[in-house]
């Protein structure tokens, strides 16, 4: 899977043959076909294999956020996410792509996307609500999903940006801008 995820990445979607997949995973096209009757279905378990991967990636900074402010849960969050992308650029790009990919092209693709996407907007939601209503340290007037949405499509973006940038867009420095501005944007000044 890993060697589709890759090549997915780097070619997109739509350029991509089953015969390239088949030669990449090491398959022979009858036994890729055997397994996933079309790119499709490939993508798709692609797509839950990556998200499987992520969850665990932030199972276990999911249970130790309770104890933190909302402002420590934020940047937890941030920062595990730009560390799991840093070293799984190739996913982050993968989904990026499939996304853009997909929006218009296949319903079920771009569904499975939204979906995953959504849980991790989900949680930066409640992570904003609970700055906002609770500890009081998050701005009241900013919508908690519109800004959930707008700050993983940042970091999409950023990681799209930096991969085509390369050496010139360093990618830390990108990152820690992009935390330092929305953590500060949200937060209220005291």
């Amino acid at each position: 899977m890993e060697a589709a995820i890759t090549l997915f990445a780097r070619r997109g979607i739509l350029a991509t043959t089953m015969a390239e997949l088949a030669k990449a995973i090491r398959m022979t096209p009858g036994a890729l076909y055997w397994h996933f009757p079309t790119k499709e279905d490939l993508l798709l378990a692609a797509i839950d294999e990556l998200h499987e991967r992520f969850l665990k990636e932030f199972q276990e900074i999911l249970i130790e956020q309770r104890q933190l402010t909302a402002r420590q849960q934020f940047e937890a969050f941030i920062g595990r996410t730009q560390q799991f992308l840093r070293t799984n650029r190739e996913y982050g790009i993968f989904f990026g792509m499939v996304a853009v990919e997909s929006a218009y092209t296949n319903d079920r693709v771009a569904e499975s996307i939204r979906e995953k996407l959504g849980m991790y907007v989900t949680v930066l939601e409640k992570i904003i609500r609970y700055g906002q209503d609770k500890t009081r340290e998050f701005r009241a007037e900013v919508e908690a999903a519109t800004t959930a949405h707008s700050i993983l499509g940042g970091l999409l973006g950023a990681l799209l940006h930096q991969n085509l940038f390369r050496e010139s867009v360093a990618y830390d420095s990108t990152f820690a801008t992009l935390q330092l501005l929305t953590a500060e944007g949200i937060s209220l000044k005291r």
